[in-house]
């Protein structure tokens, strides 16, 4: 143990190196963690899990006893290509470079429960994922892959009975039986009420369908993870890491209350239950986030007495983050996911997915999935880190960090059981609330240049190189994905369509029947996967989130700052001058629930001065025209992240003009290629603000934009 006075002595010649006193130097995070420059035996007094051992309880150190030493990780690739033609072909070549598990991504349309023929889904059908529509799109999907070899992931929570229950059938008329299916499907419904917005049906039902689905899997595949309770979107939504891991395990305590309350036996189904995290830039806090996750979901089951030591086991698969991906300079993404992954690995994931450099800006390519594939390989192969298990155990900073991260979820945690538990109090939108204040202050910081980003706000280069990059013909898909709908229902017996879709009806109104046991002779029959939605839809409803924005964030973290105050007097000037203030609908279109950014600039948008309106989730381009010209609004600025804006802004540019609206101005941020601003500005976009705009210099613009009207006008 270092002497009180041998840390005085290194304090005093520390300050003489620095000029300054250590103390100054704690670096607080903006995911709430502070770090000291000095970590030593002292910081660990307070650690109660160090003498803990991989495999053992709590499991801090790993939840198997040889960890990598006996086995590595599963490399995982996540894909959905448009079509189930173009994501076959896709994993069999990953399975031929060396993925060992298969994870699948839908388009929004199926997300959401609508089949690709339905007219709010134009733009979305095969954008960011692969469309589903009955199980016969299923079959192709997994044509040629042995399915009671291949554990299969499935990222789907709003239409999460007809996709499991496509699965199940697919693989039944593959020749495997449910008991011999393998991998996972997400069902975690409570963080799309938080950030996803994937959802269908309000809260209570979307718990019921949760439950149902943890019942049945019990019971009829034991080798399949009910539910993979995510925090993976509430990062990229801008969370803290603690309350990334605070509201994930919360979510899991919710869930493992609802089995319970049907019935089932703790042992039946906790040792299936899995995680799913980000992995961010944060190194060390990201791997000592998976060990305190693992420390406080033992907590967190040991209030259940299970008697499996596998009931009290965090089992999580990863992801590199999405959002530190950035489109300047993309080849650093390459470098920011290899730092990432590793960060996984020495946290102790079980899984992993690795993103490809190019997804800030388009679906990845052949040539960026394979350096995403790769980095993994090398990871297992190259680099020695298999050989030792959790070699971070033991570090002053990394043990101290665990605790840290433990302690602060842990009251979050609580503060949540005094809300009533997760349903409670996602209904009364505090975990929403929270992140959406996180994300802003995030932006601001950025902004700002206290979180450098290199290539972004710091090192950015004078002259972008282009990028290949995939692009998705929406039209073609959206027109072959109808024409086999139309081939499935002429070829069907539509009598028992209608038997089975009304049996399952009325297994959604029995508190007795289970929905994912009545969707599958509907699956049998050739039901669509929007039939099987509408159907669940005319007994659960529909959800329809508010929308809310945070204020006073952004502004209290630039208030002082001259260009923020510049451009603050310049929008007072215009309010004066105009008789008003200048008004904004900030605009989702589609079925894309990511709200992220359009939550950041509505909030800082407002902060600055302006009137905002924020548009409610999943508009068509009329509605939003429609809703434009209600409000008298001078710009409407559209958030897109799903890759529908070559379809949808033009869309809402004539829907604008059609109504006699051209005056309003429309510009739209988020993810959109530099090789399309040329395309969406000749069919009048005002302006493109592509990831990484700084929203000073966004918002600059717009009020250029309402001021050069005024002038002409």
């Amino acid at each position: 143990m270092m002497s009180k006075k041998s840390l005085s002595d290194w304090e005093k010649l520390a300050e003489r190196e620095l000029k300054a006193s250590p103390a100054t130097l704690v670096h607080e995070h903006g995911d709430g963690l502070a770090a000291k420059p000095l970590y030593t035996a002292e910081d660990l007094s307070g650690v109660a899990h160090l003498d803990s051992l991989p495999g053992f309880a709590p499991f801090t150190r790993g939840p198997r006893a040889t960890m990598y030493a006996g086995r590595p990780w599963t490399i995982r690739q996540y894909a959905g290509f448009s079509t189930a033609e173009e994501s076959n072909a896709f994993f069999h070549k990953g399975l031929a470079g060396g993925v060992k598990g298969l994870s699948v991504a839908f388009d929004l349309a199926t997300h959401r429960g609508y089949d690709s023929d339905h007219p709010r889904v134009a733009g979305d059908v095969g954008k960011a994922g692969v469309a589903i529509d009955s199980v016969e799109d299923m079959k192709i999907l997994f044509a040629g892959i042995p399915l009671q070899e291949m554990s299969v992931s499935m990222t789907m929570n709003g239409a999460v009975i007809p996709i499991l229950a496509s699965f199940i059938v697919a693989g039944e008329e593959q020749g495997v039986k449910a008991e011999q299916l393998s991998g996972t499907i997400q069902n975690d419904i409570l963080k799309e009420f938080m950030v996803r917005n994937t959802y269908i049906y309000p809260p209570q039902a979307s718990m019921r369908i949760v439950s149902d689905i943890i019942a049945f899997t019990a019971k009829e595949m034991p080798k399949f993870n009910s539910i993979s309770i995510s925090g993976y979107h509430m990062q990229e939504a801008g969370a803290t890491l603690v309350q990334e891991l605070a509201f994930t395990l919360a979510d899991g305590r919710e869930y493992v209350r609802a089995a319970l309350a049907r019935g089932l036996d703790v042992d039946e189904f906790a040792p299936r239950l899995s995680f799913f995290f980000a992995i961010g830039m944060n190194f060390f806090a990201e791997a000592a986030k998976l060990r305190a996750a693992r420390l406080l979901w033992h907590r967190i089951m040991s209030e259940f007495k299970p008697k499996k030591a596998e009931s009290l086991m965090l089992r999580t698969h990863c992801q590199t983050s999405g959002v530190s991906l950035q489109e300047q300079d993309p080849y650093n993404n390459i470098v920011r996911t290899a730092y990432e992954a590793l960060a996984a690995a020495l946290g102790g994931t079980q899984s992993l997915h690795t993103n490809s450099f190019d997804e800030a800006i388009a679906l990845p390519t052949e040539f960026s999935a394979r350096i995403a594939r790769n980095t993994q390989l090398i990871l297992q192969h190259e680099t020695g880190i298999t050989d030792v298990i959790d070699p971070l155990a033991g570090s002053y900073y990394v043990e101290s960090l665990t605790q840290q991260l433990a302690d602060k979820a842990w009251a979050l945690i609580e503060e949540i059981e005094a809300q009533g538990g997760m349903t409670k109090a996602v209904e009364s939108g505090l975990p929403k609330r929270r992140i959406e204040e996180a994300a802003t202050l995030k932006q601001a910081m950025v902004d700002k240049g206290e979180t450098v980003i290199v290539g972004v706000n710091k090192y950015r280069l004078e002259q972008e190189e282009k990028l290949a990059t995939r692009e998705v013909d929406n039209a073609a898909v959206r027109a072959a994905q109808i024409q086999r709908l139309e081939d499935t229902k002429r070829r069907r017996d539509g009598a028992a369509v209608k038997e089975t879709l009304a049996a399952l009806k009325a297994a959604a109104r029995s508190a007795e029947g289970n929905v994912l046991a009545a969707a599958l002779p509907a699956v049998r029959a050739r039901a669509t996967l929007g039939e099987i939605s509408d159907a669940l839809r005319e007994v659960f409803g529909d959800h329809a989130a508010s929308p809310q924005v945070v204020h006073d964030v952004y502004g209290q973290a630039y208030d002082k700052d001259p260009e923020y105050q510049q451009i603050r007097a310049r929008v007072a000037a215009l309010s004066v001058s105009a008789k008003g203030k200048p008004r904004v609908l900030v605009a989702k279109l589609g079925q894309d629930g990511h709200d992220r950014g359009a939550k950041v600039i509505a909030s800082a948008f407002g902060d600055i001065g302006f009137e905002v309106v924020a548009g409610p989730l999943f508009q068509t381009p009329q509605e939003a025209a429609a809703l434009a010209i209600a409000e008298k609004v001078h710009v409407v600025g559209v958030s897109s992240l799903a890759a529908g804006h070559k379809t949808l802004l033009p869309q809402l540019v004539e829907a604008l003009r059609a109504a006699g609206a051209s005056h309003i101005h429309v510009v739209c941020g988020g993810v959109v290629p530099r090789q399309d601003y040329e395309f969406l500005q000749e069919r009048g976009v005002a302006a493109v603000f592509g990831p990484g705009t700084h929203v000073l210099e966004a918002a600059g613009s717009v009020l250029d934009l309402i001021e050069g009207r005024r002038r002409n006008s």
